[in-house]
C-alpha cells in the first residue's frame, strides 16, 4: 500500500527579523522585490515578496539572527546588472560575480541579519537550462 503524499500547493520562506522595518527597508527596496501581500499593521505587520517561484515573507520579530546555515538562492537573468545596481543601491557585497567552477555565476550579499544570500545567473549552455538529447 502506498502511503498518501502530501498535496503542496504553494510554499514560502518565513523570515523573523531582528528589525522588521529595517528587513522591509532592505527587501522591498535596495533589493526590489514585488509585493504578493500585506497583512497586520504597525511595525510586526507581515509582507510578503514575490521570490520568482516562491515567496519571501518577512513578519513577526526575533531577538537572534537567521540559522547560520540558512541562505536564499535567488536566481536572475544577469548577475552583472544586479551587481551594478545592488551596488548603486549600496547592499554590501560579500563577494562580487564570479563563474565557479559548477558552471553557475554567483555574487553573495546578505540580509541586515547577516543572512546570506546568492544571486545567481544560470548561462545558457548551463545543464539547469540545457540538456543536450532531450
Amino acid at each position: 500500500m502506498v502511503a498518501d503524499m502530501v498535496h503542496v500547493l504553494s510554499s514560502r520562506v518565513l523570515l523573523r527579523p531582528m528589525d522588521p522595518e529595517r528587513s522591509r527597508a532592505f527587501y522591498g527596496e535596495a533589493l526590489g522585490l514585488e509585493i504578493y501581500r500585506e497583512f497586520g499593521t504597525g511595525p510586526e505587520r507581515g509582507t510578503v515578496y514575490f521570490l520568482g517561484g516562491g515567496f519571501l515573507e518577512v513578519s513577526g520579530r526575533s531577538e537572534t539572527p537567521p540559522a547560520p546555515g540558512l541562505q536564499l538562492w535567488l536566481q536572475v537573468a544577469d548577475v552583472a546588472a544586479a551587481h551594478k545596481e545592488l551596488t548603486a543601491q549600496r547592499v554590501e557585497v560579500l563577494r562580487p560575480p564570479k563563474k565557479e567552477p559548477w558552471g553557475l555565476v554567483e555574487m553573495w550579499i546578505a540580509d541586515p541579519d547577516g543572512l546570506k544570500i546568492v544571486i545567481v545567473e544560470v548561462p545558457a549552455d548551463h545543464p539547469l537550462r540545457y540538456r543536450p538529447g532531450i
